[in-house]
């Protein structure tokens, strides 16, 4: 990261941002800049990346705990980049440090710009920060004595490392509090190692405790000799400007006067100005460190905005969001001259003045003129309190009376409050009562409300703010719940009863398209038309009122289980059958007949040579039109009954048991399972039981199961490998209905290497396939009803826990939530039985080794000679990180030691210590 030293000017934000930062000295939790890094004649290194935050420094990601700061002082022009980065992790130097802190004073102004300054033999510092150092000294920033005593064996006392006492002493004195610490100097900092802080930083380190500016480290440690890196000084720096007045020459506070046009308009120390923003502008709030999700500054709050290039706001911090108005309520008397309103506010009559930036607004929000105004009418008056003046900003009438006529379109009809919402051929929102009165016409049609619809262009008449007339200047798209009656005989005419209404008949347009569940390409000869019995249907009509869709949401379709064929004619395609009561029954079947039998792509044909006396089938019927026909090849249902002394199976199906016979052993398929018999099943098992061609036996019996897996490739031909407790296998997904996370349907090829899949099988039959979600992270927080996690993308989500758990932890399988604990990473996924599972990932503390990009695989040092387990496969997506630094795996260098957390074998998330 390399900084540049330009004007005084420059100075004063640079110094401000820093103090902040530097003041917390938490080894994680605040942030430091760094100054210029040095070439290697000792001059500022080369910047090439602006400081405008647009883009930022790549290695500072979304999300990152500094981001906020470094924002900031990217866009006070504190932090230049160099070739794009920030480099958070490096220590900050002495010398940086010192110039950091002269400009956060804004005391760049009193420099000797020549590189002569005298400074003590044994402060070597580069030319470019001699003068800053030897202000430093001058001003009692440093002090000569403690500095000239310093170890400067291993380095020049410029480039060595500035430790966390020596910047508390700096950033305390810098705050001009140097008497104050030094007060407490004989007071203990309660931390363990307070015998290993110098005596004459204690003072130091109690103020900056005190001022909350400084933390300890883990184990109640100061770590007084720890090295401050760049985040932690730039988070220092950042909220250092809350404790000093200096005052920087792109950093406004002030109170937000406008909101429009991509533009904020903010009155700061009297002076009004401007400043444009855009869908790249950062935003934060004072106690957040997170940026916020978008625009969330409201009119007369306090605000903080750095100023960019040519009016740009490039950072916006929102300090205050209670807007700082006031309002009077009161009756709207008159407009005076002087621009001054009079009203009546309860017995008083007071006037108020305004000015061009104040806003009219009507009671839609629209605005006004003050000449629009009526007498009598209720109106607020808004004033801000931010200023002596408390200058008029808002005057809105909360009621008046409306008449007028108009034209609009229709944003929003709500028929339980009776109102409408209008867009106004000015474009503005206006919302209206209407009553049982109001008149709605198309044409020479009188139309209900309820088609009335957003987007509906209108013209409408108000009288004493109700709305009267509503006339549509074209017809829109409606939808029709009715019953059908009768379809005209050129098909060019539709007869419907609405719900609870009359006849009415409607043209059709030219091929309508009709959509009925089971029936694919439906067309108008599907469609059920009577007169009590007919389609129950969602009818859509355009603008001309024509219908263009069909659908069927119900119909009286009757179901008919266990019938026996008496016979059946090819070619009238006539079926004559017995219901379960021996009652005879005549039906036709057509091509739109849906069919089922034992075969993948069943056929009328194929049917047909099966359709012989006595076979059992299942139907659904209209009339005498067959509607399905299944024959029974199959049960499914839960086994009730195995009798093998009389041959005979029994199971619960469709809430009737079912005995089938079988001569001899039926094959018996289970999943998983080789050579499985009868033995193998249990009443209670869900199973599917195959007929043999006569329909009077046992052929087969599957049994139902469901098994999670992981998918570790997808095959050709619909073929998938999977995964399961370390056991590989390979089934067929084509003939399974395959869902994603969410309940949506995909297909075969949405499915990847790496999803976790439950799996329903039929025997060794794959029928359905379901994606389950997979949520990754560390564990925060725990309560009795939800687990709180930190993904790997630094977001936190909260799972919800509700009815059975499993907890995989440590070679056990527990069953209380509270077997979880905060810092543990974990897998989240819901099982086959739909319980939330929660799998603790085996940690492992490893010195890394190398890195097998062609295995996609880490090596780590043996712990002795026999140690076999030194190789780890790494996941797809591994999360490699220090601290919330992300890293590639790549980056990682020989001896560094690292922390593995594992499922199974695989590496999920490496952390580099």
């Amino acid at each position: 990261m390399t900084f540049k030293y330009n004007n005084p000017s420059h100075s004063k934000k640079v110094m401000s941002a820093m103090l902040a930062g530097m003041m917390a000295l938490s080894g994680g939790g605040a942030a430091l800049a760094a100054e210029s890094t040095e070439t290697g004649q000792g001059q500022p290194a080369a910047t090439t990346t602006s400081a405008a935050p647009t883009g930022l420094f790549s290695d500072i990601k979304a999300g990152y705990w500094a981001e906020k700061h470094v924002y900031k002082l990217a866009s006070q022009g504190i932090l230049l980049g160099n070739n794009g980065l920030f480099r958070p992790g490096d220590a900050v130097t002495q010398q940086e440090a010192v110039t950091m802190a002269i400009r956060f004073m804004n005391k760049e102004n009193q420099l000797n710009d020549g590189t002569t300054a005298a400074l003590p033999t044994n402060m070597e510092v580069s030319n470019y920060f001699k003068p800053y150092v030897a202000l430093a000294l001058q001003l009692g920033l440093i002090n000569q004595t403690e500095e000239t005593a310093a170890d400067v064996t291993n380095t020049t006392w410029g480039q060595k490392p500035a430790s966390r006492e020596w910047t508390a002493k700096l950033l305390i004195r810098a705050l001009g509090k140097n008497d104050e610490a030094k007060a407490q100097n004989a007071q203990s900092t309660g931390f363990a190692d307070n015998d290993s802080i110098s005596d004459s930083a204690k003072g130091y380190v109690n103020l900056a405790v005190s001022l909350d500016l400084a933390k300890g480290v883990d184990g109640n440690k100061f770590n007084p000799t720890g090295t401050v890196t760049r985040a932690q000084l730039a988070t220092f720096f950042s909220r250092g400007e809350g404790l000093t007045d200096t005052a920087y020459p792109n950093t406004y506070t002030g109170y937000v006067t406008g909101l429009k046009d991509n533009q904020i308009t903010l009155v700061a120390n009297g002076k009004t100005m401007n400043f444009t923003v855009n869908s790249s502008t950062p935003y934060f709030t004072k106690d957040s460190e997170v940026r916020a999700a978008g625009p969330n500054v409201q009119l007369y709050t306090k605000v903080l905005i750095v100023g960019g290039s040519n009016g740009a706001a490039s950072y916006v911090e929102l300090l205050d969001a209670t807007p700082q108005v006031e309002s009077v309520e009161g009756t709207f008397a008159r407009a005076l001259s002087g621009n001054k309103v009079g009203i009546f506010v309860g017995e008083n009559y007071e006037t108020y003045a305004y000015d061009e930036s104040t806003a009219f607004i009507d009671q839609n929000g629209n605005a006004i003129k003050v000449s629009d105004i009526t007498a009598d009418s209720t109106v607020e008056i808004q004033r801000e309190t931010f200023s002596a003046d408390k200058k008029t900003v808002v005057i809105r009438v909360k009621s008046g009376i409306v008449n007028k006529s108009d034209s609009g379109t229709v944003t929003e009809v709500n028929p339980s409050g009776k109102t409408i919402k209008i867009t106004n051929a000015a474009g503005q929102s206006e919302q209206y009562t209407y009553n049982d009165n109001l008149i709605i016409r198309y044409r020479d049609r009188i139309l209900p409300v309820a088609e009335l619809t957003a987007g509906s262009a209108i013209k409408y008449t108000v009288k004493d703010s109700v709305l009267q007339t509503v006339e549509l200047s074209q017809g829109v798209e409606q939808n029709v719940r009715a019953t059908l009656v009768e379809i005209g005989g050129n098909q060019s005419t539709l007869t419907f009863k609405r719900e609870g209404g009359s006849l009415e008949a409607k043209l059709l347009v030219d091929q309508p398209e009709v959509i009925i569940s089971g029936i694919e390409k439906a067309t108008l000869s599907d469609l059920i038309t009577d007169a009590d019995n007919g389609d129950q249907v969602e009818l859509t009509l355009n603008s001309d009122d024509r219908v263009t869709r069909i659908q069927v949401v119900s119909r009286q379709m009757e179901p008919m289980n266990g019938a026996s064929v008496v016979s059946y004619n090819s070619k009238t395609k006539v079926l004559t059958v017995l219901d379960s009561n021996k009652r005879p029954y005549v039906f036709t079947l057509d091509e739109k007949t849906k069919l089922d039998y034992n075969a993948a792509k069943p056929t009328l044909a194929g049917l047909e040579t099966l359709l012989n006396e006595g076979r059992k089938i299942d139907l659904t019927y209209v009339g005498t039109r067959a509607l399905s026909v299944k024959v029974i090849y199959k049960y499914e249902g839960t086994l009730s009954n195995i009798d093998t002394a009389n041959k005979k199976i029994s199971l619960l199906s469709n809430n009737q048991t079912v005995t089938v016979a079988y001569y001899s052993v039926p094959t018996i398929e289970i999943y998983n399972k080789a050579g499985a018999g009868l033995s193998d099943l249990k009443v209670g098992d869900s199973v599917t039981i195959t007929l043999n061609g006569a329909q009077d036996a046992v052929q087969k019996i599957a049994l139902n199961t469901t098994a999670q897996f992981e998918i570790l490739s997808i095959e050709t031909n619909g073929r998938i490998l999977v995964k399961s407790d370390l056991l590989t296998s390979h089934f067929y997904v084509d003939q399974a209905v395959l869902t994603g996370e969410n309940g949506q349907s995909i297909t075969a090829a949405q499915l990847a290497a790496g999803n976790l899949i439950n799996v329903t099988f039929e025997g060794t039959t794959a029928k359905a396939v379901q994606v389950v979600k997979r949520t990754l992270g560390q564990v925060t927080a725990v309560d009795a009803s939800s687990v709180t996690l930190k993904l790997f993308n630094g977001q936190t989500e909260t799972v919800p826990v509700s009815g059975t758990i499993k907890v995989l932890k440590s070679g056990s399988t527990l069953t209380t939530i509270g077997s979880l604990t905060a810092g543990d990473r974990v897998e989240v996924t819901k099982d086959t039985d739909n319980s939330t599972r929660f799998r603790v990932m085996t940690v492992a503390n490893r010195q890394f080794w190398s890195y097998d990009a062609v295995g996609n695989q880490i090596l780590v040092k043996r712990e002795s000679t026999s140690d076999t387990n030194y190789r780890f496969a790494l996941s797809s997506g591994t999360y490699v990180h220090q601290g919330d630094t992300t890293l590639s795996v790549q980056s990682l260098k020989d001896n560094d030691n690292i922390v593995l957390y594992l499922l199974g074998n695989v590496v999920l998330e490496i952390q580099k210590q």
